[in-house]
């Protein structure tokens, strides 16, 4: 490809709207333009760059015998509506109508479809097991798009569903299609971490996210550095922790806080530390209001409460609903005398001379104990772990990573096919629902994933497996004959080898056609310039920036052991 010819059009600013560093380079270098918020185009360098992971994906898929198919985006509400994801699915579904005022949406996923079809087409065991696969487009109106194609409402992902005919069975299919997930990221030149998940609105009994560390992540998970524990922050245990000394009960009293309604404003002024304060947070469940109480030093955690309370949805009630349940301002609720549900956090079982909120203005409650004072509906864990927080398998301290995640992985049992009868004839002719599993890898995403590893100042790093092009061929000066002649050789034996090359012709100085093949990512830069007199150029590995002088005649060798090298260290 000519430069001169590449629709990749550069930008020096980096864009304002752009906070990741994989957004901002997708867009100074080509690869991305905005459509609108959270929709994105594709341009050339970026279309290679996703055809190359979606291979990666696609061989790795067949290599384990999934089969490939493709479901429209466009899909009818009915099989939404038999497993009742069409009510309980939420704002991040588009929805649409017909002309003849039929519900449709567009597919945020395919767990109903790809059922329906099962259940037309499989009815024995002899069938089983079954791994079905597709790489389609996908939308969800995210609430807040942003990072570029991190989280976008519009974006390609590879949706992977397992049928099999019982729970060992489909732990085989699971183990196979987790094994394929590290193998792909791998090959696409990414660290990862799986870590154990929520199921979200997929559902379903586990899961595990494939976690990239990455600064502007969106993933944060706890990981024990001795037994290897990795979970969400979302669902991620800890250990009791035993930092409370043991307290007799004081006397309840009700005291003036004025000016003092946030954790750290009452603590102070209590002269306490804000682990000795109860925190009190009115939530909506569904149609319903609940007090979640934790540790004044702790947060909740919302998808552990939603759990615990079987919420289809959870939120923060409103201020005006806080005010009206607790009969008191913001900043001054608590369980003493609340007369409503209460959910408490395990680590409150056995609190002793504890403050809380007095339900009245300036006031809280000091000397609190538990079953004393006050009492709940339900204990359960309901806090988020933090950094320094012990593993509850090992007791090592656990640390704290952001992330970002590229795939994720359920254990969904009979959720859909229980629901949507696919169900297959066993040996003895009795028919049993089928035991399914579902696999996800964001592929445009993954795009974002590997460069967020793999930049510099300077811009992109590509691994070579996945680069637009591995090589940029660069004459300093196209007005002499003998370079320009010496770069248009080198570009044609380098393309004649079947390798992907880029030869800049522009009339440009040297120093910006440097700047746009490392802002671009190249994986070799081959310099054609003043020492070509001596017969010789200069080639450049972009990762390690080392530079190399050789014969022209030398540059495909050198380039096919480099690559070489590379793909065999995933770089």
């Amino acid at each position: 490809m000519r430069r001169s010819k590449l629709f990749a059009p550069t930008l020096r600013e980096i864009p304002v709207e752009a906070e990741a560093p994989s957004h901002q380079l997708m867009l100074r270098a080509g690869f991305i333009r905005k459509l609108a918020a959270g929709v994105y185009t594709m341009l050339p360098l970026g279309k290679r760059v996703l055809e190359k992971v979606t291979k990666i994906v696609r061989d790795e898929m067949d290599d384990i015998g999934c089969q490939e198919m493709l479901m429209p985006a466009i899909l009818p509400a009915e099989p939404w509506q038999e497993t009742g994801r069409w009510d309980l699915y939420g704002g991040e579904m588009f929805r649409l109508h017909d002309r003849k005022g039929r519900d449709f949406c567009l597919g945020p996923t395919h767990e109903e479809i790809v059922t329906l079809h099962t259940r037309s087409e499989v009815n024995s065991y002899r069938q089983l097991p079954l791994m079905l696969y597709q790489i389609q487009t996908k939308y969800r109106d995210e609430r807040r798009p942003r990072f570029g194609v991190i989280r976008a409402r519009e974006f390609l992902m590879k949706d992977m569903y397992s049928f099999d005919v019982d729970e060992e069975a489909h732990l085989k299919s699971y183990k196979i299609a987790f094994d394929s997930y590290s193998r792909i990221f791998t090959l696409c030149g990414v660290t990862f971490v799986p870590v154990e998940a929520d199921t979200g609105a997929i559902g379903g009994s586990s899961s595990h996210e494939f976690v990239v560390q990455a600064e502007q992540g969106e993933c944060r998970y706890a990981h024990c550095p001795k037994c290897g524990y990795a979970a969400n922050i979302e669902i991620a245990k800890a250990a009791k922790r035993t930092d409370i000394e043991p307290e007799t009960d004081s006397e309840k009293k009700l005291v003036d806080t004025p000016n003092a309604k946030t954790i750290e404003e009452v603590a102070k002024f209590l002269g306490i530390q804000p682990k000795k304060l109860i925190k009190a947070i009115i939530y909506k469940a569904d149609d319903k209001f609940v007090m979640a109480c934790v540790r004044g030093d702790d947060e909740i955690s919302e998808t552990k409460l939603q759990k615990v309370l079987g919420a289809t949805v959870l939120e923060m009630a409103s201020t005006e609903d806080t005010e009206v349940i607790t009969v008191a301002p913001i900043g001054f609720a608590g369980p003493v005398g609340f007369d409503g549900f209460i959910v408490a956090d395990n680590e409150l079982m056995e609190s002793r001379d504890m403050a809380c909120g007095g339900l009245e203005n300036d006031k809280h409650f000091v000397g609190v104990s538990h079953g004393r004072d006050w009492n709940q509906k339900v204990y359960a864990d309901i806090r988020e772990v933090k950094e320094g927080d012990l593993c509850a398998k090992c007791g090592e301290k656990l640390t704290t990573q952001t992330g970002l995640e590229v795939g994720q992985t359920f254990t969904l049992g009979t959720k859909y096919s229980g629901v949507m009868n696919c169900n297959y004839l066993d040996e003895n002719g009795k028919s049993l629902p089928m035991i399914m599993g579902c696999y996800g890898i964001g592929v445009s995403r993954t795009l974002a994933a590997i460069i967020e590893q793999n930049h510099d100042d300077k811009g992109i790093i590509w691994p070579v497996r996945v680069a637009p092009y591995i090589v940029c061929v660069v004459p300093t000066n196209t007005k002499d004959e003998l370079v320009s002649n010496t770069a248009e050789e080198i570009y044609e034996m380098l393309r004649n080898e079947g390798i992907e090359t880029v030869i800049d012709d522009r009339k440009d100085r040297p120093g910006a056609k440097f700047a746009d093949a490392e802002l671009m990512g190249f994986p070799i830069r081959v310099t054609v310039g003043k020492k070509v007199s001596e017969g010789l150029v200069e080639v450049t590995e972009r990762r390690s920036g080392e530079t190399t002088t050789i014969e022209p005649k030398n540059v495909v060798t050198y380039v096919k052991d480099y690559m070489q090298k590379c793909l065999e260290d995933n770089k």
